[in-house]
């Protein structure tokens, strides 16, 4: 027998298929949805599932909208989209490794090495558009490219130090 929840018939067979739905569902967004609408599928009102999810009602109802089209569940998840448009969309792997090649020194840089601050301010100056440290960060780890601090060796005693010295004459 369907059962009537605030005038949104589910039949046990949605109740099925949502139950489903939820235990393969990986995305907290799409899980989100499909509670919603099991909860109401399961008798509550949508405003007293507005309260519990912590949702407006408005929400609710546009959930419920979208899943009583088709009664399918995957309807109910994320669509895909472009995403944002990458900064600097023609800086390749191939340009960084030449970069990285070169001496900061012989660009006029004061330093011996590159760091990503440099780097990027370095790219920045070259025309390459606005690129932010972290960006920098993330192209160079998608490009496969890692480096170090550099490490410091603290002295070691020279082994002809005694003759160099001179010996202790403590008595």
């Amino acid at each position: 027998m369907p059962q009537l929840a605030a005038g949104y018939v589910f039949s046990a067979q949605d109740r099925r298929r949502l139950t489903a739905a939820l235990r393969r569902a990986r995305d907290a967004r799409h899980y989100r949805r499909l509670h919603a609408v099991w909860l109401v599928a399961q008798g509550y009102s949508a405003s007293s599932v507005a309260t519990l999810l912590k949702a407006s009602r408005r929400w609710i109802t546009k959930v419920l909208a979208c899943y009583r089209r088709r009664r399918c569940p995957a309807d109910l998840a994320d669509a895909k989209r472009s995403g944002r448009p990458r900064v600097v969309p023609g800086l390749s792997a191939e340009q960084l490794r030449a970069i990285l090649r070169t001496d900061p020194r012989t660009l006029g840089y004061a330093a011996t090495g590159w760091t990503a601050p440099l780097l990027a301010a370095h790219l920045r100056r070259s025309g390459m558009g606005p690129l932010s440290v972290w960006t920098l960060r993330r192209r160079l780890h998608a490009a496969d490219f890692a480096w170090k601090r550099p490490r410091y060796v603290f002295g070691q005693k020279e082994a002809h130090r005694a003759q160099k010295k001179g010996l202790s004459r403590a008595s």
